[in-house]
């Protein structure tokens, strides 16, 4: 299946520089969103950093899907599954060697959404607490969960989703990338329908922004993807753009 996408990220109203960074390549299939933390500069080279491996392993594993090196090969997952693990695994494993070669640099991270669009299938890998979305006939699902503080509690019945969206420790995340030398991949595959919808994006949107309005958007401007996404960004930013915000919307014809 071929597909169309468009991406926007904006440094929001709060913030002096941008920490995203984000991925399209419509030939390959490939979207990435990533949003770095650890200060300016640090946030920033941890998230460009995690995009460029990724990009880079995937185009290198190309030729041979089930090349997953330096890391095993996972035989309950599909070849999009692995390839996808591998090389969010590897971003991470490149940032944890910034880091150790670069004081200044100590303590970065970024969380990372990943998806590859490969016939009909989408397969989305994700860390932290940057978001894939699925927008079909009318409806929109959340195809990632949280790795924060807050979500793990409203997950174990300890905390109201109400409780947890005021909550001061709403943006401690609980696993991000370079944030240990072993990484844990959250993995999902969803078959794609023509008319389909999917959005990567930070949670400078998905905080700002109720998910009954992401869709309202998507379904007004769909249309014109460069458009949905200019909306998606201004509206996070009239909620108050607390963070940087960045959408990248894909669209099965």
């Amino acid at each position: 299946m071929k597909v169309i996408a468009a991406g926007l990220t904006d440094v929001g109203r709060k913030r002096q520089g941008n920490e995203d960074f984000f991925h399209i390549d419509t030939d390959r299939g490939l979207f990435i969103v990533a949003d770095g933390m650890g200060g300016h500069v640090a946030g920033e080279v941890a998230s460009k950093l995690a995009v460029q491996t990724i990009e880079e392993f995937m185009r290198v594993s190309d030729s041979d899907s089930e090349i997953t090196w330096p890391f095993e090969f996972d035989e309950s997952l599909s070849q999009g599954g692995n390839r996808i693990q591998a090389a969010i695994q590897l971003a991470n494993r490149e940032i944890v060697r910034h880091m150790q070669s670069r004081e200044e640099h100590r303590g970065m991270g970024t969380t990372v959404v990943t998806a590859v669009v490969a016939d009909d299938a989408c397969y989305v890998g994700h860390v932290g607490d940057s978001r894939a979305y699925l927008i079909r006939e009318g409806s929109i699902e959340q195809l990632t969960r949280d790795h924060t503080f807050v979500n793990e509690q409203v997950e174990k019945g300890f905390m109201s989703k109400a409780e947890a969206d005021r909550h001061p420790a709403r943006n401690i995340l609980t696993r991000a990338v370079g944030s240990a030398e072993d990484l844990t991949v959250d993995l999902s595959e969803t078959h794609l329908k023509p008319g389909d919808f999917v959005l990567l994006c930070s949670d400078g949107l998905s905080s700002m922004v109720e998910d009954a309005d992401i869709l309202k958007v998507v379904q007004e401007k769909g249309a014109s993807l460069e458009e949905a996404c200019r909306s998606l960004v201004a509206l996070a930013n009239e909620h108050g753009g607390w963070d940087n915000v960045t959408a990248v919307l894909i669209h099965a014809p």
